[in-house]
């Protein structure tokens, strides 16, 4: 049966992660692969996670299945996290949130729930996006289609192209929007842009679709979710998917939850029995020792306070290094202006270098990026910054 099967090329960031680690240079960066590290290049335990493990194995008495939808406490403390406190569709019962598994895998029960509740919905996804959108909502069945977000000379969001294109959308389609810290390109739509997305929902009648994989890491908490509470308070549907991963470091955990904002309460009721039948036939039942984690800390006020601190810590190394870059490529000489890095958010940015150039920073300088230049900011450190800041005003300097 296996024999035929053709052999497929390898991802290519982790294809950069293992050409990295195979490289003998003392002053490799490895710029691709996308997950947060602190100065000393490592993706740490908080504190706070550490403290919410001990505490939970502690008192944990079983290891029989979850409630199918996750523990009610989870999902409370989850619905005021992502939706606010007394947020006015979480409080007419509008909001139906069940725990998946990580951020693809809620991506993927959301996928399957549109089909299901329109097989012949189109999801519009944002170009360029994370890769691996395509691949999770493409293999549901349903179809896709692609609107312009960035624009690579100017280095920002492509507003009036994006609009444009997304007037063309009609009753039963379906729009991914990153919530903040766009992946790949760290552009922001602003609250007034959020809010004219909002009116042409409203207009042409799509359904918002936003995947939340980084609140906490562009400007707090509530700002990064600022597009979530102002939609599923003016919109009749709104489908969220979310990721504690990076805020909570809890990669490995595979912690995450779809939520669906209903026209009514009762409705809401029967998306959420759709919602875990879809589940069901995927996983069948979510995991525990990440969720746990995320309850035990949003519920200590200790702990949620420890938390919040580490949480400061990392989005304001973040903008640290954003800065230190721009900075420390302008103290070369360079005539190219990079500012438009520092006034991004997230881990990552373009740097908005070509494909031959990204290639000569590998071959030259042993530091790793895609080819499309895409970079993850936290792969930069005090020790790295300059030199790298020097490698790339060499090759741009050429060109």
């Amino acid at each position: 049966m296996f024999e035929s099967m053709p052999s497929l090329p390898a991802d290519p960031i982790l294809g950069l992660t293992v050409a990295c680690r195979a490289d003998t240079n003392p002053n490799k960066v490895d710029l691709g692969v996308g997950v947060y590290k602190n100065e000393a290049g490592v993706t740490p335990v908080l504190k706070a996670v550490k403290q919410a493990e001990a505490q939970y194995d502690a008192s944990e008495a079983s290891k029989a299945y979850l409630p199918a939808q996750g523990t009610e406490g989870f999902l409370a403390q989850v619905n005021d996290l992502v939706f606010g406190e007394g947020h006015s569709a979480v409080a007419a019962g509008r909001v139906a949130t069940i725990q998946g598994t990580g951020g693809c895998g809620s991506l993927r029960v959301a996928a399957e729930l549109i089909k299901r509740a329109n097989s012949h919905a189109k999801i519009w996804i944002s170009d360029p996006s994370w890769p691996n959108h395509a691949s999770l909502l493409g293999s549901s069945g349903l179809d896709l289609a692609f609107y312009p977000y960035y624009d690579r000379d100017q280095q920002a969001i492509a507003f009036d192209q994006m609009m444009a294109a997304l007037a063309n959308t009609g009753p039963g389609d379906v729009v991914l929007v990153h919530a903040c810290c766009h992946n790949p390109s760290g552009a922001d739509l602003t609250t007034e842009q959020w809010q004219q997305l909002t009116d042409l929902a409203l207009a042409r009648g799509f359904t918002p679709f936003i995947d939340m994989a980084y609140q906490g890491f562009g400007d707090g908490l509530a700002i990064d979710a600022q597009g979530i509470r102002y939609m599923a308070d003016k919109l009749p549907e709104v489908v969220v998917a979310n990721s504690f991963s990076k805020n909570f470091g809890l990669y490995r955990e595979r912690v995450g939850t779809i939520s669906i904002v209903a026209q009514t309460a009762s409705q809401a009721d029967v998306v959420k029995g759709q919602m875990l039948n879809v589940a069901r036939a995927i996983y069948s039942m979510p995991p525990s020792h990440g969720a746990a984690i995320v309850e035990t800390i949003l519920s200590n006020p200790e702990l949620k306070s420890m938390w919040l601190s580490e949480l400061d810590e990392m989005r304001d190394r973040i903008l640290h290094l954003r800065q230190s870059l721009v900075k420390a490529i302008a103290n070369t000489g360079c005539e190219r202006d990079f500012s438009f890095i520092e006034r991004q958010k997230g881990m990552f940015s373009f740097v908005g270098i070509t494909p031959s150039q990204v290639e000569e920073l590998k071959t030259a300088y042993s530091i790793y990026m895609v080819d499309s230049s895409r970079i993850n900011i936290c792969g930069l450190s005090s020790s790295n910054v300059a030199y790298v800041a020097d490698a790339i005003a060499s090759v741009v300097s050429k060109n």
